[in-house]
């Protein structure tokens, strides 16, 4: 599987995760509840997908050195 989609569908996930827990724990307003979710699960990837951050840079970078072909 792709780095990129697992780092996106791992974002998704904790974000998920996070936005129904805090449900569970009666934060009901849905304003508050996406924001608290955004910035906790935010901080949460930051620290729990830094393997995954660290793949998705790797290939980015690989794509980006690689030479391109010559059209002569």
């Amino acid at each position: 599987m792709p780095p990129v989609l697992v780092y996106t569908l791992s974002r998704i996930g904790i974000f998920a995760v996070t936005l129904g827990v805090l449900w569970l724990l009666g934060l009901q307003n849905p304003l508050v509840l996406i924001a608290a979710s955004f910035l906790i699960s935010g901080i949460a990837s930051y620290v729990l997908l830094s393997k995954q951050r660290d793949a998705v840079s790797e290939r980015i970078s690989n794509k980006i050195d690689r030479p391109k072909p010559q059209d002569d």
